[in-house]
């Protein structure tokens, strides 16, 4: 199809139009496109790209739940490297790196017996090993409430109750993750319980246990499972009548089938679109190919894979090249739960120590791994370019985006593994309803809103473009400066 030179076509290719029949003493050339011009072209071609949804289909479609160092993990890299060589991405490569392998076994169950016997839906949480036991209850309402408590709990075992918050931003998350199920089986054990359940950390009202991992020293802990929502409210109540009613004790029987299976590998899919004058200053970006068990990891975080690609290809699909290099980097091995918490198991830990030495070059970070909902804000590392931005800001408005300036960027749990060497930028997106999803079996296809996944598409589009399109260069924190 021959298109009119106007839109895209006209601003990426004003400077390369052909002289007209009628010759002139002194050709005149065009004047150079201002960069923020075709990055604002650039972000609104991204808006009518299927590439991102397309891609993602095909991924959760072709090798479903992609557990860090499964078979389904490395067939979807195997497939991810092919695919980005002919989307035309240069230097593709995947680099493997060590990793002890934790997986689900057979079922696994959960049920309160004795005068209030129910079943009750749970999950194990990545890394307890293989267990069964029936033992009283000690419930607690909060982490802190069990970390305060006197209450002896040699031989049972500890429920803690304490909801999620409901944020846009995740902190309700990110104050949950890594103390109730990150340590509390292990605190719970130190206490002498034989085992230990949390309400699991989500905000839907399903009967959908998130799963999620926890720290262990050796992998042999304690039997650890997460419940529903609804199953940790239910507890509770029961709890009440048999208060009141000054009856027996609540007694829990349950069984977990995890097991690690030794020391394997996972690996990093790696794309470059190398840059024309500045090649060894480099942006990197991306998302995590692993996901967990139950569902198909399409928000979690097939989609940050799939935006952050996307981003690229509208520049490789307009034959542009930026003049720094942008880096995709598909990580693995972020759903894990480790014996020695080593973060060179990791894939984001992995690239650090892969990429030490290029470290100093590289200009920026970041990672996509919060769902496919509009992005609403962005932040950056402070810089002494007021331009860049002024100019990025102006990009991301008609998106529906603002610079919060108060935020420090982190980039993500894979890139931030770089943090101290690389300064990170973030854009951020809303993430009302993503934990209503978030590593159950509903993370899958139907759960991306294509309209909000082309929005990230743009916003990453422009602000890669503009970027390594540019001089800035931004400043690491003092303390974090290595």
């Amino acid at each position: 199809m021959k298109l009119a030179v106007t839109g895209l076509a006209a601003v990426l290719t004003l400077s390369a139009l052909p002289v007209m029949a009628k010759p002139k003493p002194v050709p005149v050339a065009a004047a150079p496109v201002p960069v923020e011009v075709q990055a604002a072209a650039l972000r609104d071609d991204a808006l009518k790209s299927n590439v991102a949804y397309d891609f993602l289909s095909e991924l959760t479609t072709r090798f479903g739940p992609r557990p860090a160092g499964s078979d389904s993990e490395k067939r979807a890299a195997e497939w991810a490297a092919t695919h980005l060589k002919e989307l035309g991405f240069q230097n593709v490569h995947i680099e493997t790196f060590p990793l002890h392998v934790w997986a689900r076994g057979g079922p696994e169950t959960i049920a309160i017996t004795g005068e209030f016997a129910q079943p009750l839906v749970g999950v194990s949480l990545g890394g307890t090993t293989a267990g069964e036991v029936e033992a009283e209850a000690v419930m607690f309402d909060t982490w802190q409430e069990f970390l305060d408590s006197k209450t002896d709990v040699t031989g049972k075992i500890v429920v803690i109750l304490q909801p999620m918050a409901k944020a846009s931003n995740g902190s309700g998350y990110g104050r949950m993750s890594g103390t109730v199920r990150a340590k509390g089986p292990m605190e719970a054990q130190k206490r002498g319980a034989v085992g230990f359940v949390m309400r699991s950390l989500s905000t839907d009202g399903n009967r959908f246990p998130h799963a999620g991992a926890s720290a262990w020293s050796d992998g042999k802990g304690i039997p650890a499972m997460a419940i529903s929502a609804p199953d940790a409210s239910q507890l509770g109540r029961i709890e009440a009548l048999q208060k009141a009613a000054k009856g027996g004790p609540v007694t829990i029987h349950m069984k977990t089938t995890g097991q690690f299976l030794g020391l394997k590998t996972s690996q990093n899919v790696v794309a470059d679109l190398v840059g024309s004058e500045k090649p060894d200053e480099t942006i990197v970006v991306g998302g995590h190919l692993d996901s967990w068990d139950q569902g198909t990891g399409a928000i979690d975080d097939g989609s940050g894979i799939a935006i952050t690609m996307a981003a690229a290809k509208v520049m490789i699909d307009h034959n542009l090249k930026p003049k720094r290099t942008i880096r995709v980097v598909f990580w693995g091995s972020e759903e894990v739960s480790q014996p020695a918490g080593d973060t060179t198991e990791t894939g984001g830990g992995a690239f650090r120590e892969a990429h030490k030495a290029e470290l100093a070059n590289y200009v920026a970070h970041a990672e996509s791994d919060f769902g496919a909902d509009k992005i609403n804000n962005f932040s950056l590392m402070p810089t002494d370019d007021a331009a860049f931005v002024t100019k990025l800001g102006n990009l991301l408005y008609p998106l529906g985006i603002y610079q919060d300036t108060k935020a420090t960027p982190g980039g993500g749990e894979d890139s931030g593994a770089m943090n101290g060497f690389v300064p990170a930028f973030d854009l951020n997106q809303d993430g009302y309803r993503y934990f209503d999803t978030h590593h159950t079996p509903n993370d899958t296809l139907d759960r991306i809103d294509p309209q909000q996944l082309s929005q990230n598409v743009a916003a990453w589009t422009a602000t890669l473009w503009l970027m390594a399109n540019s001089d800035v260069r931004f400043k690491l924190p003092p303390k974090d400066a290595k």
